[in-house]
């Protein structure tokens, strides 16, 4: 399943809360967040058991058609089947990640953009809800 919001905009000062549910056999899913389809300035990607990661979450972002480093932080509060929130907020310098079990992700604002308007979701989950306050 996948889902991409175009033409949105999450700004600096904004906070952007996802809730979902990964599929009772889930491997992996993706949550980006860039300037457009092509580049993502924050992949956050929740791995149970994917691309030799067992319960970890990692986060990139893709630019000039590459990835950059990885960034490997918090917890992992996800669960086959069971409802997820995730929320972030942004700043000038970075998303701050906050998971369900309260750890936190810092990830840089790599792009170092004040705006971002597409966001999209991929792999085995389904999303319920998402807001930007």
């Amino acid at each position: 399943m996948s889902m991409i919001v175009k033409n949105m905009s999450l700004k600096v000062g904004q906070t952007l809360t996802v809730v979902g549910v990964p599929k009772p056999d889930a491997t992996n899913f993706t949550m980006n967040i860039g300037p457009n389809e092509k580049d993502i300035t924050m992949h956050i990607n929740p791995r149970f058991n994917a691309h030799g990661d067992e319960n970890a979450v990692v986060c990139n972002s893709y630019q000039e058609g590459k990835w950059c480093e990885e960034h490997r932080e918090g917890g992992f509060p996800f669960q086959q089947g069971v409802e997820f929130k995730i929320v972030i907020e942004f700043s000038p310098t970075e998303f701050l990640v906050t998971l369900s079990d309260g750890s936190s992700i810092h990830f840089p604002n790599r792009m170092g953009a004040e705006k971002y308007s597409v966001i999209s979701f991929g792999g085995d989950v389904r999303i319920t809800s998402f807001e930007i306050k």
